[in-house]
């Protein structure tokens, strides 16, 4: 509320720019079907509770990543089922599984929106006990985020090593792509660099966790990850492996001086 401007260009950014660049790639790659289906999924979901840690990591603006989950993943509850529907008639057709956006709002609501709504809400109402909290959480979370990535490489190995070569590329250059835009609109826009940086991370740390349910929801496989669910599974390993050095990088760059 206090900073307006900044918070509507990441909102602007994640909400329209990003599924612009994901339709951009999907049309370069030929990606067709449900593949095609699964990256724009992807791209329309808000960015992922662990985009805050990054940001702390490079030394970015962790207020506004906080401000964008938080308010995006209430947003999501309405654009996410509107706009899956719409793209699944597009690339699919005839073909075109029938979406229930019902379920697909409660998985939304339930799987992004709840923990950030309570994150930001006891910050509101116990701002004491939440500083109290903070003073261990925040070693924490830099364990438990290493323990996400690698479990998320665990957890989707077979799926990963199974399509990395088909969806790999396009993913790559996803969020080579955001994370460049992230940092080149905040320049454009006159912003500083932590901003830059919140934006950069915010756009290429999607919830993979929200893309992989919303795929298995429009198509179960017994058990294994459906056309629409792979991108999500694969992004949710190979983003971690393309951001390392960029927030490495920004990190070095934020260190204090000697």
């Amino acid at each position: 509320a206090r900073r307006p401007f900044v918070f509507l260009a990441g909102a602007v950014a994640q909400l329209a720019v990003l599924p612009l660049i994901a339709f951009a790639l999907v049309g370069a790659f030929g990606m067709q079907g449900a593949f095609a289906v699964g990256v724009m999924i992807l791209a329309f979901c808000p960015g992922g509770v662990t985009s805050s840690v990054l940001t702390r990591l490079a030394g970015g603006d962790v207020a506004l990543s906080i401000s964008l989950t938080a308010v995006l993943s209430l947003v999501s509850l309405v654009t996410i089922p509107l706009l899956v529907a719409l793209t699944v008639g597009h690339f699919m057709a005839e073909a075109a599984p029938e979406v229930d956006i019902s379920s697909l709002t409660l998985s939304i609501f339930l799987i992004s929106t709840v923990p950030v709504a309570a994150g930001v809400g006891l910050r509101r109402l116990a701002p004491d006990l939440a500083d109290r909290i903070e003073r261990v959480l925040r070693p924490l979370a830099l364990l438990l985020f290493l323990c996400i990535v690698v479990g998320a490489i665990a957890a989707n190995w077979q799926a990963l090593i199974d399509h990395l070569l088909q969806l790999g590329p396009v993913l790559v250059a996803l969020n080579v792509a955001v994370l460049l835009v992230g940092i080149g609109l905040a320049r454009a826009l006159g912003l500083r660099h932590g901003i830059g940086r919140a934006m950069a991370i915010e756009l290429g740390t999607q919830n993979a966790t929200l893309g992989i349910t919303l795929g298995a929801l429009i198509a179960t496989t017994g058990g294994v990850f459906s056309g629409y669910a792979l991108p999500s599974a694969v992004y949710g390993v190979t983003m971690y492996l393309v951001m390392a050095p960029f927030v490495a990088w920004w990190r070095w760059r934020a260190r204090p001086a000697a």
